[in-house]
């Protein structure tokens, strides 16, 4: 018995050993199994390293396009390439005179005077405006001469062909959109609201049928939807007037532009022409500055004495316009009425309009006018104590006032016209309905 307790307690001890070696020996294997996955992973670590890095070290020394800017051009001269040199034209100086001072040979400025023909009439360059002379080498002569009559094209002489060319520059058409309230003159008002003269003066001719610019309100409200042209990105003039609305003592006036094969001009809501048959005033931008008065008191004469016109007082030169279509039955200087034009409207109606300082050209007796065509200009002739056109309206014989007569409204479009009239103005309608009203422009304008 004692043998075999201590056999097996001697196999006991040997069981448990051999069971402690398996346990460590699968322990070391799966020990050495981490290593060498571990190893493993890390070397495809550092390949993947080094390849990267090779492969960053092939795009750091393969060459780089990089593609260079376009050169800047001037009048299409490589600004890096010539010089250009400005001056101004002087007071009765002449083509010839400007290639001699640019030290152009005569037989070669002959030719060059030549090459304009067709082109460009010399004799429209104007003192003050300017010239650009281009040169490839600033101690030669000049090779180039660049002329630019407006901001839409340039004449450019090639001093060495020689050879001439009107360039004209891509001009881009924006829709825009401005609104106000008048305060004081409506002029004022616009101007103030950043709006130029050409935009006031298409606003007047598209409302001037309704609307009477000359009796307007404090609060009166105004709304245009109109195109506006740039020129290499700077605005450069108003194309069109689309449309205009104008608020006044409550009324309110729509004034939309239609523009087809058979019509064209301005038309109100309904399809009524957005015109009167006679205008409001002979001139634009002017101002009342005495009206029609049985009773008046002659600056003058100093004495008392019917004044049977309305006197438009405006600078020397303004452009002053038939107020309808008619014929020229006057255009003369007589007396204190000085220079001045009559126009036979119709068996009924005459209009005369005093102290022109000139005619426009072509205008004299029997002369067919159209209304809103110019006449002549605002001066001072005759009995006048400053520039002003006084304007006379004749009704059956008798001078009349003009501005409480009432004319009937003009034709409407024909039914047809009419659908495709209204198609075409209502996104401009919207456009102005959608526009809400600033009340003091200026404060928007000054925080921009």
């Amino acid at each position: 018995m004692y043998f075999c307790a201590s056999h097996f307690k001697q196999f006991n001890m040997a069981a448990q050993n051999y069971s402690k070696n398996l346990f460590l020996r699968a322990f070391q294997g799966l020990l050495i199994v981490g290593l060498i996955a571990t190893n493993v992973y890390l070397a495809g670590g550092i390949f993947d390293l080094f390849e990267g890095q090779l492969e960053s070290k092939s795009q750091e020394d393969a060459p780089i396009h990089v593609q260079a800017p376009p050169p800047q051009t001037l009048y299409g001269y490589d600004k890096s390439k010539y010089t250009f040199y400005r001056e101004k034209i002087k007071p009765n100086q002449f083509f010839s005179a400007i290639l001699e001072h640019a030290e152009i040979p005569p037989q070669k400025s002959y030719a060059i005077t030549q090459a304009c023909k067709g082109v460009f009439d010399i004799r429209s360059l104007r003192a003050g405006k300017e010239y650009t002379l281009v040169y490839d080498d600033p101690c030669a002569a000049p090779i180039g001469l660049v002329y630019e009559p407006s901001i839409y094209d340039y004449i450019k002489f090639d001093l060495k062909t020689p050879r001439v060319e009107r360039i004209t520059r891509p001009t881009t058409i924006k829709v825009e959109t401005t609104n106000g309230v008048v305060r004081g003159s409506l002029w004022q008002s616009m101007d103030a609201g950043g709006n130029s003269w050409e935009l006031i003066s298409l606003m007047e001719s598209a409302l001037g049928w309704a609307v009477d610019f000359y009796h307007i309100s404090d609060g009166d409200m105004y709304k245009l939807v109109y195109e506006r042209k740039y020129v290499d990105g700077k605005p450069a003039g108003i194309n069109r007037l689309l449309g205009a609305y104008y608020k006044t003592k409550g009324q309110e006036y729509y004034s939309l532009w239609y523009d087809n094969d058979n019509y064209k001009g301005y038309y109100d809501l309904t399809g009524h022409a957005a015109k009167s048959r006679f205008l409001k005033a002979p001139v634009k931008f002017a101002r009342i500055s005495s009206r029609y008065n049985r009773h008046r008191f002659h600056p003058i004469l100093k004495r008392r004495r019917p004044h049977l016109g309305t006197d438009y007082a405006a600078p020397v030169g303004t452009p002053i316009y038939a107020v309808a279509d008619g014929v020229v039955s006057i255009a003369t200087r007589r007396g204190g009425n000085g220079r001045y034009v009559k126009i036979r409207h119709d068996k009924t109606y005459q209009t005369q309009y005093l102290h022109m300082s000139r005619f426009a050209k072509g205008i004299h007796r029997g002369t067919h006018v159209r209304q809103g065509q110019v006449i002549g200009y605002v001066g001072s002739t005759g009995l006048s104590t400053g520039p002003h056109v006084c304007f006379r309206f004749w009704k059956n014989g008798r001078q009349v006032n003009h501005l409480r007569l009432h004319f009937p409204a003009s034709k409407p479009l024909p039914d047809a016209e009419k659908q495709e009239f209204i198609c075409t103005s209502k996104p401009i309608v919207k456009m102005l309905d959608d526009i809400h009203f600033v009340k003091d422009r200026q404060a928007v304008l000054a925080q921009k």
